[in-house]
């Protein structure tokens, strides 16, 4: 069985995602088989497996970190909010039901056997399990049946790392706060503590540092610095989303949806040189940009609505009407139809007019699509004809099915079956991940660059695979500089 270690946090967005997926490497690198896992992950951001089951993209990122395949095992139960008071429950990659939060409180029994049991299967097959909490570990309203916190390190007799983001300030309240918070048992699980974020010279920081370890009783075994790494980031409070300004040739805008998901489909274009990806919340922001990409969303009809009472869903059929390219992705693409049509009570009944950029009828259904696909642009015309016969791979994860209310306007051609619509400079599609496969994205780039009048320059001089393998080593780098490996080792009680 695996050997374990678990990252806990002193807030949301402290930075266990990453340092989960640094250690991941590290392990990785030094021989170790190794895996990710976290028992349950609240996202928007989601990913379908080989087997065609849905999963949340931290896990993924750290598989990937790993050199291993992402699995459901390492994300047993994934929560997508669909109300300010509930969400969608996704059990080992399948959707179960939505609940409130007292309904899903009701079950944590049920769930706690779920999620030992996938840690058990995953743990038989690796050398070291690296555990990621959830929000942090002192919410002492949520303690009793917690199996995301020290619950879980209780239940795989996990030892513990604390970490605390000093970026946003208070990093020595937050580690004793959180350490004095918790039961003397659960104090003892955290061997060790973590500061994430620094800037500067952690010479001035020593005194704190040792101040820190007189009231917690714990050894600091690591500050990190702020790393300059580009990893893609699941949380809502990922920096990327709060870009405003064009910082290059062309100028992409990315509606910023109040329940945006998979955001991380557009990190592929904003790691072109002549490319920039800004994320537009409200009308006066949007500007006259080359592309606006229409992203996906847990609430098609509530993010409609929601374009159209703040002005936006008009700002961008005005760019429209003047040419801009409109891109959309899944519920992006079944935003831009006609029509959308809930019959089922999925996201709420009845029907709301779409903003009629395509020819295309949406309507919901229980059964959520799941599939991982390959294809080819079919042969188009107008401002996308140049993307005609290029080469797409991505994943589906919706709850509707679109119909074409006329005839030739398929955008997309998915193993045989027809994928998204086109209509003059207006398309879209469901599959997420479209823009990371190079041979679609450069052609999408030549296109505005022409459009533009501008010379085009080719991408980083290697895939965005490549970019991703580099960019996880550069963390690796930092954790090992940054952390005492030797004592962490020795927690897990390996070489």
């Amino acid at each position: 069985m695996a050997k374990p270690i678990m990252i806990v946090g002193t807030m949301s967005n402290a930075g266990k995602s990453l340092v989960c997926a640094g250690l991941c490497r590290v392990f990785k690198q030094d021989g170790y088989r190794v895996a990710p896992f976290k028992s349950q992950n609240m996202a928007l951001n989601s990913f379908i497996t080989k087997e065609n089951l849905e999963m949340g993209r931290a896990q993924v990122v750290q598989a990937e970190a790993c050199g291993i395949e992402p699995s459901v095992l390492m994300n047993p139960i994934l929560l997508k909010p669909t109300t300010d008071m509930g969400s969608q429950v996704i059990v080992r990659g399948e959707v179960e039901c939505n609940m409130t939060a007292t309904e899903y409180y009701k079950k944590k029994e049920k769930y706690r056997q779920v999620i030992l049991d996938a840690y058990n299967e995953l743990a038989e097959q690796y050398d070291i399990i690296v555990i990621e909490g959830a929000g942090s570990p002192a919410e002492i309203n949520l303690k009793d049946k917690d199996f995301v916190n020290m619950g879980m390190a209780e239940m795989v007799d996990a030892p513990c790392l604390l970490v605390g983001d000093i970026d946003r300030g208070g990093v020595f309240a937050q580690l004793y706060g959180t350490v004095a918070l918790l039961e003397p048992s659960e104090q003892e699980r955290i061997k060790g503590l973590l500061i994430n974020k620094f800037r500067g010279d952690v010479e001035i920081l020593k005194p704190g540092l040792k101040m820190l370890e007189d009231l917690c009783k714990k050894e600091v075994l690591g500050v990190i610095p702020y790393m300059k790494v580009n990893i893609e980031d699941e949380d809502s409070l990922a920096e990327v989303l709060s870009v405003k300004d064009a910082a290059a040739e062309i100028d992409i805008a990315v509606i910023r949806l109040p329940k945006i998901s998979n955001f991380t489909d557009f990190q592929a274009l904003d790691l072109e040189a002549q490319a920039s990806v800004r994320y537009v919340g409200r009308a006066d922001e949007l500007g006259n940009p080359d592309l606006i990409i229409l992203p996906g969303t847990k609430s098609t009809m509530d993010d409609l609505k929601w374009l159209r009472e703040n002005g936006l869903e008009a700002a961008i059929k005005h760019q429209a009407a003047n040419g801009t390219l409109i891109f959309g992705v899944c519920g992006g693409y079944q935003m831009m139809g006609q029509s959308v049509t809930d019959e089922s009570g999925v996201e709420g009944f009845g029907t709301i007019r779409g903003m009629e950029l395509l020819p295309v009828k949406t309507i919901f259904a229980e059964e959520k699509t799941r599939t991982r696909k390959t294809g080819v642009i079919q042969t188009i015309t107008g401002a996308y004809e140049a993307l005609s016969g290029r080469r797409i791979t991505g994943y589906e994860i919706h709850m509707g099915e679109s119909e074409q209310l006329e005839d030739g306007h398929v955008f997309t051609s998915l193993e045989g079956s027809p994928d998204g619509c086109f209509m003059e400079n207006a398309a879209g599609s469901y599959l997420h991940g479209i823009f990371d496969e190079e041979d679609f994205r450069d052609a999408l780039l030549k296109l505005i660059c022409e459009r533009k009048g501008i010379e085009y320059t080719k991408g980083r001089g290697k895939t965005y695979q490549e970019y991703k393998e580099e960019q996880y080593d550069l963390l690796a780098d930092g954790i090992r500089a940054s952390l005492d490996m030797q004592k962490i080792y020795s927690i897990l009680g390996l070489e």
